[in-house]
């Protein structure tokens, strides 16, 4: 039997199908660099081996999933190559293992972790269930018969799925790096719709989403009337959310989350209209939603004295506005504090309006040195050009953090995709350590 390495084992999607096959009692490996990652815990929990990267880890009778931030020029790729082992690129490889599945595809600009999770976690209660996701979590169920997992559009790596299923949560321009502007990425959405093999649930409220063509049913959902599955008479609290959900303005059921936001609403109503059309009996649908405990990263509180801090991904204009949205409702009398560590110099160039935008939505704005790529290491912008566009923002340091304990029974939020949580972390141990 081969032994699978994984060279890359910490990227949050190799992690993920790392787990996925190992549950499924295939032998697993892998290598990476040697700086600890939010990935690490799931994989030390499962027995995973872990190794620093190096070539004498290729040894013969391996197959090599590579990860898409590795080059061909990497010494263990070229080590395999010299032994003449398969090498598979990681959406390469998970393209081929979900033809054994019903799959469902979650892609979208924002939005797909979140729904992905919830959408396993639902299924689950009716069916066993294998999933994939983007916050490095993945679970191999033995005799599954679906398989949920997050597809990104980035390089287009999505082109390598033919999913039964797809959910399109929207349309954004993001990754200026690669997409040249919003009709590039309608284009790979575009190509993705016509691989998808029963049926996609759009967000149908996004004009974008609205122009997809597919030679399967595409299903809209949103908040307009127009849609085949809508959410109406909603009811937001400071405990979650509920509302009615209405299938080609037929009343269906009411539905409650335990989760906040506008976002949140959709998320789940996107989950709804799978399970209707996949014939999942109501009664589990209903149930699990209330159940969701939520996925790494996104939303996720701690209690620190008087204040709550939130550690969320948020890296995008329209992501800040959603998360500080959800903060809103869940602390209505609460001042929202803002930590936001901007990821890559290209995005934030091409969005440095909308940061500003967005971030000015919190009561206060505290900004961190910009966080390069492997792609990209520097700028010709900084930090204080987003600075002069928010008023009353500062700069915070991680050897500085205390100021941040002046905002007293305040809602604290590292927000960013790079290593804002250490950010957090160097805030905790100063309170800890007083």
């Amino acid at each position: 039997m081969t032994i699978y390495h994984f060279v890359g084992i910490k990227g949050s999607g190799m992690s993920a199908l790392a787990q996925v096959l190992h549950d499924m009692k295939f032998q697993v490996q892998g290598s990476d660099v040697e700086k600890r990652f939010f990935t690490q815990a799931a994989l030390e929990q499962s027995g995973i081996k872990m190794l620093p990267f190096q070539k004498e880890n290729i040894q013969p009778g391996m197959t090599i999933i590579a990860g898409n931030a590795y080059p061909d020029t990497h010494e263990e790729i070229q080590e395999a190559m010299k032994l003449g082992l398969p090498i598979v690129r990681y959406h390469r490889f998970l393209g081929d293992f979900m033809q054994n599945f019903t799959s469902v595809a979650v892609t979208g600009a924002h939005g797909k972790t979140s729904t992905t999770g919830l959408l396993a976690h639902v299924i689950a209660g009716a069916k066993p269930t294998s999933f994939l996701i983007g916050d490095g979590t993945g679970k191999g169920e033995e005799g599954a018969e679906y398989f949920v997992f997050e597809a990104c559009e980035y390089r287009r790596h999505f082109l390598s799925y033919f999913p039964d299923y797809a959910i399109m949560t929207n349309i954004d321009f993001d990754h200026p790096d690669y997409f040249a502007n919003i009709d590039d990425v309608f284009s790979a959405f575009q190509e993705l719709a016509v691989q998808v093999k029963k049926g996609i649930f759009a967000y149908g409220d996004d004009e974008q989403l609205q122009k997809i063509q597919a030679k399967v049913p595409v299903l809209f959902y949103g908040f307009q009337e127009e849609n085949d599955y809508q959410a109406a008479n909603i009811v937001k609290t400071t405990e979650g959310t509920s509302f009615d959900v209405f299938i080609r303005n037929t009343y269906y059921d009411t539905f409650s989350i335990p989760t906040f936001g506008d976002h949140s609403v959709l998320n789940a109503l996107a989950v709804i209209g799978v399970c209707h059309y996949e014939g999942i009996d109501v009664a589990i649908v209903k149930d699990r939603l209330t159940t969701f405990q939520g996925v790494k990263r996104r939303f996720t509180e701690k209690k620190l004295g008087g204040q709550i801090l939130i550690d969320d991904y948020a890296h995008h204009p329209t992501e800040i506005k959603a998360t500080i949205d959800a903060a809103k409702q869940k602390y209505p009398d609460s001042q929202i504090v803002a930590v936001f560590q901007p990821h890559t110099f290209t995005r934030t160039q091409a969005f440095l309006d909308d940061f500003a935008e967005s971030l000015r939505l919190a009561d206060k704005a505290y900004l961190c040195e910009i966080f390069g790529s492997a792609r990209e290491k520097h700028g010709k912008l900084t930090i204080e050009d987003l600075q002069e566009k928010i008023p009353g923002s500062e700069i915070l340091s991680e050897d500085n953090t205390s100021v941040l304990k002046e905002h007293r029974n305040s809602v604290i939020i590292f927000m960013g995709a790079g290593d804002i949580q250490k950010f957090q972390e160097s805030y905790e141990k100063q309170i800890v350590n007083q």
